[in-house]
């Protein structure tokens, strides 16, 4: 099989030349850390170890440089059982005034299956390298699907439309950090050594979906048989090992390394992260678009990217903080 050599998201770089306004530069924002006590409760202790980081498997992306596998080290650390949601994100704006990236640009990538008639007709704009995902003006954290759309029945999902600075600028804001790609893969894992899911290496156990991802043909028909056509509740599914949800599908997550294919090989063992830019930065997990035909990234060694400034209806994140 062929292997695709771009994922399922948008980016921004691919429609700066389109007309669309860009939007000024983000400024450093002066956030006097108020960390949220019941966001700041509910967090997991990883213990620190050694484990066999990446894949050699045939299913894997080697232009992602998901291997060579490898012994690595992390320290111990603390992670979010869950994606930011909703919830979370909109105390983040309540209290801070905090204005997203997509919405001074304007515009987001919203995918078409989940947009309304109504705006599919305003789309002007498609990128040709993912045709799928629309440029739709008005659509951002709180308009998930554009300006007729709201997340009022969604509070417990994932955040969406979040740009690795925006995801940044709730870390200041909340005391937390993203975490790095080692620390994201060591959580996601749960303990389970060289296993392909955070589960096992079957995609369903016993029958049950363990995970948000597509059925069906991508990218026109979603059968939905996991349960949801867009994202899920960031508990829906079972834990893993370490009681981590939905590191598997629902939506991506930024992690605070740049991306290179080169990670492996540029990266010493221990307490690894990729600091040299690159003008993309690493996200992990896959999401609810992803398909074994097309983006076979639901994967726990999988690997991903996105320019900083991008966002997507399928792109969130979770947060972590470091023990000293």
């Amino acid at each position: 099989m062929n292997k695709p050599t771009s994922c399922c998201t948008g980016s921004r770089d691919q429609v700066q030349q389109s007309g669309t306004s860009k939007a000024s530069a983000c400024s450093k924002l002066a956030f006097s850390p108020v960390t949220n006590q019941d966001i700041g409760k509910r967090f997991v202790n990883i213990p620190g170890g050694v484990f066999d980081m990446g894949t050699n498997a045939q299913d894997g992306f080697p232009r992602d440089g998901e291997g060579p596998v490898r012994p690595v080290e992390v320290s111990s650390f603390q992670i979010a059982p869950y994606a930011v949601t909703n919830a979370d994100f909109l105390a983040f704006v309540k209290s801070t005034g905090y204005v997203t990236e997509a919405e001074r640009f304007g515009w987001s990538f919203v995918f078409h299956i989940l947009a309304s008639e109504e705006t599919r007709r305003q789309v002007v704009n498609v990128p040709q390298e993912v045709p799928w995902w629309l440029v739709v003006e008005g659509a951002y954290w709180r308009a998930p699907e554009g300006p007729d759309s709201d997340v009022a029945d969604r509070l417990d999902h994932p955040v969406v439309h979040i740009s690795w600075h925006d995801a940044q600028a709730y870390c200041e804001w909340g005391g937390f950090r993203l975490p790095t790609e080692a620390e994201w893969e060591y959580a996601a894992r749960g303990g389970l050594a060289g296993k392909t899911y955070p589960w096992g290496d079957l995609l369903k156990q016993d029958g049950t979906h363990r995970c948000n991802i597509w059925q069906g043909k991508f990218p026109s028909k979603n059968n939905a048989l996991d349960g949801y056509v867009g994202t899920a509740p960031v508990d829906a599914y079972e834990p893993n090992g370490y009681g981590l949800y939905n590191v598997s599908g629902n939506v991506w997550e930024w992690c605070s390394d740049w991306f290179s294919p080169a990670y492996h090989r540029q990266t010493a063992a221990i307490d690894l992260e990729f600091r040299q830019p690159t003008g993309r930065r690493s996200m992990r997990g896959g999401s609810y678009l992803c398909h074994r035909s097309y983006c076979n990234r639901y994967r726990v060694a999988a690997r991903s990217s996105n320019t900083p400034d991008s966002s997507t209806g399928n792109c969130g994140f979770r947060v972590a903080r470091s023990l000293d």
